[in-house]
Parts: C-alpha cells; structure tokens; sequence
C-alpha cells in the first residue's frame, strides 16, 4: 500500500488551480481548514479571478472576521447564515460589509430547518442573487426553492433580478 501524507494548504491550492484550469468550475466553498487564514489569501490570490471563493466556516457570519477577510483579501465571496450570527441586524450589516467591499455572498440555511420560505424572502431582500438550501429532495428546502418565484411572479414586470441586471 502506498502511504500518502496529508495534503497543505499549498497543495490544496495548487490542487485547485489544476481543477480550475481543466474543468468548469465557478466557485469553492471553504477550499481550506477553518483557521488557515493564510492558506484562504493564498486561494484567494491565486483563484479569485477565475471562481468565487466561497467562505463559511472562517467567516461563520461573524463581523470581526469579515472585517478581517476583507482587510487580508482571504476570499470574494461568502455564506450568510441568519440563524448563526444572532440578530437580523447584526445579518444585514455582514451582507452590507460584504457588498462595500465588493463581494458577492449567498444567503444561506442551517441543518434543522423548517419549511417556513421566509429564508427566501430574505435572500431576495439581500439582493444578492444566491440562495443556498442544499438539495431539493426536502420539502424544507423545495419550499425556499419556489419562494423566489413567487416573489418574481407576485412582482412581474416589476421584478429586478440581480443576475439580468448583469445580463450573465
């Protein structure tokens, strides 16, 4: 059997960039350990002109480490989690320094939600265009699936779409 030692950050990224260059791949989320704030600048350097480098876990919605991400430039994009952080102004504010700074984000659900869409709503109130609830083989998450089009029905004409506004 052949021993192979644990992958480094720097492997992983270069790892990634193979992939990048082979496959088409839009975004990662969380390429590296939770605390390899080093690692993330050097994904993020290295791949965040070609994909969106996702965060979750070195973030986990907390301002003081979005404040930090964006100082050191660790990625360009990153979940928001409304039932992690605390308050829903505490939420909006992480989107808004997300935005500021020129990132994009996702709105996103915890394990053990419900069906109530109402994460939905929010995601479209963000304006962020994203909008993550995992797998549509739940109820929970079909019913935050069909939410947005809804809204957009409920709107018509009216309805702006972050993503037709940049005609991608």
């Amino acid at each position: 059997m052949v021993r192979r030692r644990p992958l480094q950050s720097n492997d992983l990224v270069a790892l990634a960039e193979t992939w990048v260059s082979k496959f088409p791949i839009v975004l990662r989320e969380d390429p590296l350990a939770e605390g390899d704030w080093n690692g993330f600048k050097r994904f993020a350097d290295q791949l965040g002109k070609k994909i969106e480098v996702v965060d979750d876990d070195i973030f986990v919605t907390n301002t003081r480490y979005i404040a930090r991400g964006i100082a050191e430039g660790t990625a360009n994009s990153a979940l928001i989690k409304l039932n992690q952080l605390g308050t829903a102004k505490e939420t909006i504010e992480a989107v808004r320094m997300r935005r500021d700074a020129g990132w994009r984000y996702f709105i996103s659900h915890r394990s053990g939600e419900t069906a109530d869409a109402f994460l939905a709503d929010f995601a479209v109130a963000m304006d962020g265009g994203h909008l993550k609830t995992g797998s549509a083989s739940c109820s929970e998450r079909i019913a935050k699936y069909n939410r947005p089009l809804e809204i957009e029905q409920e709107l018509g004409e009216t309805a702006l779409y972050y993503w037709k506004q940049l005609r991608i």
